[in-house]
């Protein structure tokens, strides 16, 4: 968390846009697509998800004033199109399942959770981008990790009664602690120090692997 003396004083702008890198691109992330999948099926949402490159490349032109060309524009439309056709379609599991919120399928709503988790991530590449400018990848990661268990903790508090604590074995443990090394700060840090160095819209190809 400390500053490096090559690097600036936090600004507010700054201090916002880490902020919302941890709450959008993580917190809230992980919420819409966890919640999501239990509501759409595989399929449904593999292509919702597919269409990351494409919302990354409308907000880094948005945002970031980074020109599209006519396939990536192409890209994008097709990419509307095959989330609206899945939205309104009804897979089998729906079929059998009449349940309705507001009118609409719960298929529905969970295509539009993972939508909004594509928004997510598109969010954390293009502030991701602008965060890189000033800041170095290891102070960005710890920073937005930092918010992270500031967001989380209250759920954590909430959910700690549910917890079976006997079958927190110490392999598991490790396991834990690997996971949020690798998931949270080590592919974080290697994300940042290439988003640094391309184009949002180009890094926006590999962003489901980071995840």
């Amino acid at each position: 968390l400390r500053r490096p003396a090559d690097e600036p004083a936090l600004s507010a702008r700054t201090r916002w846009l880490l902020f919302l890198e941890s709450f959008l691109g993580n917190f809230l992330f992980t919420i819409c697509m966890l919640y999501g999948m239990r509501l759409t099926s595989a399929s449904a949402a593999g292509v919702v998800m597919a269409a990351i490159p494409a919302a990354v490349a409308v907000l880094s032109a948005v945002f970031l004033r980074e020109k599209l060309g006519r396939r990536q524009w192409l890209a994008i439309a097709l990419a509307a199109v095959g989330i609206g056709l899945f939205s309104l379609g009804k897979p089998a599991h729906v079929l059998a399942n009449s349940e309705r919120v507001a009118g609409l399928p719960l298929a529905f709503w969970g295509n539009a959770l993972v939508l909004a988790a594509v928004l997510c991530e598109a969010a954390y590449v293009v502030i991701g981008k602008q965060l890189t400018q000033g800041l170095g990848p290891r102070r960005i990661s710890a920073l937005i990790n930092l918010w992270g268990l500031a967001l989380v903790t209250p759920l954590a508090l909430w959910a700690l009664p549910q917890v079976n604590w006997q079958a927190m074995t110490w392999p598991l443990w490790g396991l834990l602690v690997f996971y949020a090394l690798a998931a949270s700060v080590w592919t974080v840090w290697l994300w940042l120090t290439g988003l640094k160095r391309v184009p949002a819209n180009q890094a926006a190809q590999f962003a489901r692997i980071r995840k």
